[in-house]
């Protein structure tokens, strides 16, 4: 079970947290977009389609994008907008905050290289790197920790995530 925190951890940690909130409040904002606006193999094929012809598309997005988004548009139309939804309850709830920001990097630097930037990405990015540098912090106000007190309070002989393991959680 953890120990209190200081006041500037304190602070720090609702700062993190804040951020890795952020991030999945972001990620449930792109993920329902999709969904509401029906995104599904048209549009995964109009990505690979334009990586196809687009200069600033580096050479591995579109090796990948006609081997892989082009073969299985209707598996990638449905799975990046569950991805993303993912992403952000993950990320909101405090489940696997590690592991999703590195999740959420990757999507990120995907969408980029298939030259599908747009305004909060960047942003994304620089959160998702947050999460990632302090996942102790950004977790300290999160469903897992929740479920360590719990259990600390009625078995508290029992530590429930042990380090280096707790930090992916």
């Amino acid at each position: 079970m953890r120990t209190s925190l200081s006041h500037p951890t304190l602070i720090a940690a609702a700062l993190a947290g804040a951020v890795r909130v952020t991030l999945g409040v972001l990620w449930l904002h792109e993920g329902t977009l999709k969904y509401r606006a029906h995104f599904g193999a048209a549009d995964i094929l109009l990505v690979a389609n334009s990586a196809k012809s687009n200069s600033r598309v580096p050479g591995y997005f579109k090796s990948f994008s006609d081997a892989t988004l082009a073969e299985w548009p209707h598996f990638f139309g449905f799975a990046m907008p569950l991805l993303e939804t993912a992403l952000g309850v993950a990320l909101v709830m405090g489940v696997f905050s590690l592991p999703a920001s590195f999740m959420s990097a990757f999507t990120l630097l995907t969408y980029w290289s298939a030259d599908q930037l747009i305004t909060e990405y960047p942003i994304m990015l620089a959160l998702s790197t947050v999460v990632i540098a302090w996942p102790l912090l950004a977790s300290h106000f999160s469903a897992t920790t929740l479920a360590e007190r719990v259990v600390g309070r009625k078995r508290p002989d029992v530590v429930v995530f042990r380090e280096p393991f707790r930090r992916w959680l």
